[in-house]
């Protein structure tokens, strides 16, 4: 059996270095995401808007995908954390908006988070090339 090839990418986040963590660790073609918050890793900055923080969560992870050759398209899970459930609309907003036409499986989870300035964390999974690869959708009724 062949050794997988591994790849750890590093954010910039403080937390990584001092936590031991990675943003993403890619096996072959799965991709593993950390739970990212709404900080802009360049200049530190978090804003105290929900759906903001959203779509920096957005920024941060597809910068990371883009660092590994993939991108949302590729996203086949996503699990959104949101504390304050009077957030959770907005917040879900941005999400619907990001994953549009991609439709991963999703858990959504209104529940403390690391600090209290955390209005969202997103993690993400997903396979590169899936993609292009095209779905099939099939629709049921139980």
């Amino acid at each position: 059996m062949a050794t997988p090839k591994v790849i750890k990418v590093k954010s910039g986040s403080i937390f990584e270095d001092k936590e031991s963590y990675s943003r993403l660790v890619v096996i072959d073609d799965w991709i593993f995401a950390s739970n990212s918050a709404g900080r802009n890793y360049q200049t530190r900055e978090m804003s105290t808007d929900a759906v903001e923080q959203a779509r920096q969560c957005f920024k941060n992870l597809e910068g990371a995908l883009a660092a590994v050759g993939a991108s949302l398209g590729d996203v086949v899970r996503s699990r959104v954390t949101i504390p304050y459930r009077e957030d959770a609309a907005a917040v879900m907003a941005v999400v619907g908006e990001k994953f549009k036409g991609i439709d991963p499986a999703s858990t959504v989870t209104c529940s403390p988070l690391g600090a209290a300035d955390f209005k969202v964390e997103i993690e993400l999974t997903a396979y590169r090339g899936v993609a292009a690869a095209g779905a099939e959708y099939i629709n049921i009724t139980l």
